[in-house]
């Protein structure tokens, strides 16, 4: 008895689907020529604009008569008045702040140890803020907040070997430990004594195209009493000299009555960052290589519309939100792909010309792919680049028109920078995240600032991307809601 077998032609599943639609939309994109010169022209002009960048940009920060460098080679600022004595040895100085007169909330009155009076010598101080309580701090860098308390304030300093450790008090009774320090090589003699520093205001102007940023100095005023130097082993008795420490923006005093010392200083005591971002000006090149993107993300599908061949497709695949997203994935891949090769090599190739021409150490640390702002900034700038093409290639099916949706893409980036030049700052800073615009913060690895001239550096990286991504996200979904009820 024979028995019959009827066999079934296999089902493709969802996933091989899928796949073989990735195939047909890579296999499009790859075969037509204007759009794979498209992609080069993109990585072309990233890389050859991020060079020229880099040759008309110059500083002589390093050169500048008030550059001051810190122990760990990075540029500071090292401003105030400083009432001292030499200490040999281990010791402390204690006293109680009484009074601070400053509406800087950033001022500080207190006590410090510093190696010599010479502006970025290493330190350590204990002081009082107007607004952010008592601080620890050391070589510009340490920052360890105490209680919240302002005057009147005990502090106290103590020196054992090369550590340094800060108490705080509110009645000079009972001591709180705040934290402590290592000055590595300290001399044995060092200077111990009194303080008082005074941030100077920024000022910011803002006119059509421009940024100009100052300072306006400020002076602090701050009475100390029960002031007491104790060594560890006996020394001479040794008098109080006062002086200004840097270049103070403003001259400070100090006199003495009754055991009593009213001390006025200005200037401040922290880390000088210079604001050119050299990893943003070696990625300047994406500003201009982003327009052959948004033209090849809008033309890998409004040219299927203007041939017809959009009917083919969605024939061949009836499920048109599928065909969408294959389009998106394989544009979006191929031009992060493009973007990395040209922002890395954007990167190494701008960085000697931008040494060359005064963005060196000691002002400007020398940039490394292995720091991770660094890193984001380059990797970003290729993601950068992708979420465009994403945001384009939505732009060409919700307009179906090549020359309309090119335009109209590349007004969102651009105008809104344009424009944000010539507003106040809180209307730059919000109108950087609410448009696209915003994405090109990803390309800074330096901390958002408002003293320079491109609206985006306002604001964080990842705020700047992920508005971006949303646009991106919200123009694919009106794109796929409106592919599911127009006729092809």
């Amino acid at each position: 008895m024979e028995t019959t077998r009827t066999y079934r032609p296999a089902v493709p599943t969802a996933r091989d689907s899928f796949g073989r639609l990735l195939l047909a939309e890579w296999t499009k994109l790859r075969s037509v020529r204007r759009w794979v010169l498209g992609l080069l022209a993109a990585a072309v002009l990233t890389i050859v604009i991020s060079l020229l960048a880099a040759a008309g940009s110059g500083t002589d920060a390093n050169q500048e008569p008030d550059f001051v460098v810190g122990p760990d080679g990075q540029p500071v600022v090292d401003d105030f008045h400083f009432v001292h004595q030499p200490l040999s040895g281990d010791g402390s100085v204690t006293a109680r702040v009484r009074t601070q007169e400053n509406s800087q909330q950033w001022a500080g009155a207190g006590v410090m140890l510093k190696e010599s009076t010479v502006s970025g010598s290493p330190y350590a101080a204990i002081m009082v803020t107007p607004r952010h309580g008592v601080r620890l701090r050391s070589n510009f860098t340490t920052d360890l907040p105490g209680s919240a308390d302002t005057v009147p304030r005990w502090l106290r300093l103590t020196r054992s070997g090369t550590s340094v450790t800060g108490y705080e008090s509110a009645d000079g009774v009972a001591w709180r430990k705040v934290g402590t320090v290592d000055l590595h090589g300290l001399p044995q003699s060092v200077e111990i004594g009194l303080f008082v520093s005074s941030p100077p205001e920024i000022t910011i102007e803002r006119q059509a195209g421009s940024t100009s940023v100052g300072g306006r100095p400020t002076s602090g005023t701050a009475t100390f009493d029960h002031v007491q130097v104790e060594a560890a082993r006996p020394q001479q008795p040794a008098t109080w000299a006062n002086e200004d420490v840097g270049r103070s923006p403003a001259r400070g005093e100090a006199t003495e009555a009754g055991g009593t010392f009213t001390v006025t200083g200005s200037g401040e005591i922290a880390p000088n960052p210079p604001p050119d971002d050299v990893v943003q000006i070696s990625l300047f090149g994406a500003f201009v290589g982003l327009m052959a993107i948004v033209a090849v993300g809008v033309l890998f599908i409004t040219s299927e519309y203007k041939r017809g061949m959009i009917r083919t497709t969605f024939a061949a695949s009836p499920r048109r939100g599928r065909v969408l997203a294959a389009k998106a994935i394989v544009i979006g891949v191929a031009t992060f792909a493009v973007g990395m090769v040209a922002s890395v090599t954007a990167f190494l190739l701008a960085q000697p010309i931008l040494r060359d021409n005064g963005f060196a150490p000691p002002a400007f640390p020398r940039p490394s792919l292995s720091e991770g702002p660094v890193l984001r900034a380059v990797v970003g700038t290729a993601a950068f680049l992708a979420v465009i093409a994403v945001f384009s290639l939505g732009a060409g099916a919700l307009l179906r028109r090549s020359a309309g949706a090119i335009s109209a893409v590349i007004a969102l980036l651009l105008l809104p920078a344009i424009i944000a030049t010539v507003l106040p700052l809180s209307a730059a800073r919000w109108l950087m995240r609410v448009t696209p615009a915003g994405g090109f913060a990803i390309q800074r690895a330096k901390e958002p600032t408002e003293a320079l001239v491109e609206p985006w550096t306002m604001i964080g990286p990842w705020t700047g991307f992920g508005v971006l991504c949303a646009y991106a996200a919200v123009t694919l979904a009106l794109a796929f809601w409106l592919l599911r009820r127009r006729d092809a």
